[in-house]
């Protein structure tokens, strides 16, 4: 079996000298680079071209958001595994963004890390569980808080006024929406202007905008 080559980069020689160990008591690994920090990161993958590289967050220079941003952009081939005691959703989205492959916490057990290693270099995505658990709950959090506010949408507006706000957000006309629902131009207008009362809303790029926010019309590519 093909071995896996591997590049590790935290700023703490203790954490090295322990990946070094880690990684050397596998023959699946070879280990082809150590930096301390991310720009020495970047240095190294791009002169090395490891699978897997196995990146910090927080490190001197550049560090692991920035170093992941720009080894995907020149060296895309090699594959971003985020080792960090960092567990808060706002870094895990970064990571996310920037474009890292997986993420592992540094109390993981040594099969873990393994296995996350193994995954990335296999083209596939990988997360330690409190990791997902983490990014679940704050899609929970961000689901139930869109229901809350889409809520308070129906409370406010009338079937109606949700239909035409659709059919406005959507580019229809007064009176093509007049002529869509059998109403009258004026009839149209006037839930129109109460729309924007009751919103608070002043002009229909803010009404379609907010059509948009709540979800209320498909956004179409």
């Amino acid at each position: 079996m093909k071995k896996i080559k591997i590049l590790f980069a935290d700023d703490h020689a203790i954490v090295r000298d322990g990946l070094r160990l880690l990684f050397k008591s596998d023959s699946m690994f070879s280990i082809v680079g150590e930096a301390s920090n991310g720009e020495e990161a970047v240095e190294l993958v791009l002169k090395y071209k490891p699978d897997v590289a196995v990146l910090d967050i927080s490190m001197p220079k550049l560090n692991g958001i920035e170093a992941t941003k720009i080894i995907k952009e020149k060296c895309p081939a090699t594959r971003i595994l985020i080792l960090t005691i960092h567990e808060n959703e706002e870094y895990i989205q970064q990571m996310i963004l920037a474009g890292a492959d997986g993420y592992v916490v540094k109390n993981a057990e040594k099969r873990e890390i393994f296995d996350g290693v193994r995954a990335v270099a296999n083209h596939e995505t990988f997360f330690s569980p409190s990791v997902s658990k983490v990014l679940l709950e704050g899609l929970i959090k961000r689901t139930r808080k869109n229901e809350d506010n889409n809520s308070d949408i129906y409370n406010k507006l009338t079937r109606r006024e949700i239909e035409i706000l659709r059919l406005i957000a959507e580019g229809l006309t007064s009176k093509e929406i007049s002529n869509k629902l059998f109403l009258s131009i004026s009839t149209v207008n006037s839930h129109r202007m109460n729309m924007m009362k009751k919103l608070d809303i002043h002009d229909t790029a803010s009404l379609v905008k907010f059509a948009i926010q709540k979800n209320l019309i498909e956004i179409k590519s």
